[in-house]
């Protein structure tokens, strides 16, 4: 689940239009781009142009590398009154990174990379239908975040594939946790719409993980630069830090937005490594990018 995903890597972590419809007020709000982003997003384009004709995973790596050392800032989705489109190239938490590198790979592949063109791209990886109607149609829950990309022909959970087993815990941290967040705490209407995304994510029944115990073993089936979950023991919720799968030196590692280093890195720890060394992460979920 992203609000959680990254909080010290553990847990705990205008409007042009506004339609009022029973109990909620929705915003159609135009997507506006600081000086510094377009500055960082130009420069981006320049930077990968050696690299557009080569692969996905090609492109993908040196779009997360190109990031290197960019602070690590949490609840950068947060900072808005109205639920909108937020780009931002110059701070991450560990899903706002990932997100963007994707959303980036998928821009510079077009035959006209612009700023613009990467906000719809984001917002089709972000916001569930592609279209923002308040907190709720955010992707907050990792597992439904894959879910969603899947079905849209983003990615794809590879997990059960290689040696994947299920789980079938209920889903319900945002509700049960509701002070944990601002936009729910005083708001009925929000949370009823939350428990209704959970109540769907839990009709799915259940997902898969890959035990940590089986990483170590598994880890030549991982592909380079695949989104990793990392799932979680506590009670309600499936993960709580995603990063993408690296590969240095013929060893799995991690690349992702670091709280404890508070950048991002390429982590030091091979990615078994760093799951058995926390007794809260249970194993993790795959998706490759498609």
């Amino acid at each position: 689940m992203k609000k959680l995903s990254c909080l010290k890597e553990n847990i705990f972590i205008l409007a042009l239009i506004l339609i009022i419809i029973p109990g909620n007020i929705i915003a159609q709000v135009k997507t506006e781009f600081l000086l510094e982003d377009r500055i960082v997003f130009d420069d981006y384009i320049e930077y990968i142009k050696p690299w557009k004709s080569n692969s996905k995973d090609l492109i993908m790596e040196k779009t997360a590398l190109f990031f290197l050392g960019k602070p690590y800032v949490a609840h950068t989705l947060d900072q808005n009154v109205v639920e909108q489109l937020t780009v931002n190239f110059r701070e991450f938490d560990c899903f706002t990174f990932v997100e963007t590198v994707i959303a980036l790979s998928m821009t510079a592949l077009e035959e006209e990379p612009t700023i613009e063109a990467y906000a719809d791209n984001l917002k089709s990886i972000r916001y569930r239908d592609k279209v923002i109607l308040g907190y709720h149609s955010r992707l907050h829950y990792t597992i439904d975040w894959i879910y969603e990309n899947s079905k849209n022909g983003i990615m794809k959970d590879i997990t059960s594939e290689i040696g994947g087993v299920k789980d079938n815990k209920i889903i319900n941290f945002m509700s049960e946790h509701r002070t944990s967040y601002n936009q729910l705490t005083d708001d009925d209407t929000t949370l009823n719409e939350i428990i209704k995304v959970e109540t769907k994510i839990n009709d799915r029944g259940g997902f898969y993980y890959l035990p940590k115990d089986k990483i170590a073993k598994s880890d030549s089936l991982i592909p380079h630069m695949s989104v990793v979950g990392f799932t979680t023991s506590l009670e309600g919720l499936d993960v709580t830090h995603v990063s993408f799968a690296f590969r240095k030196d013929r060893e799995l590692k991690f690349i992702h937005a670091s709280s404890v280093l508070n950048e991002i890195v390429i982590d030091k720890q091979l990615l078994s490594n760093y799951c058995n060394s926390r007794s809260s992460c249970t194993g993790i979920i795959i998706a490759k990018v498609l």
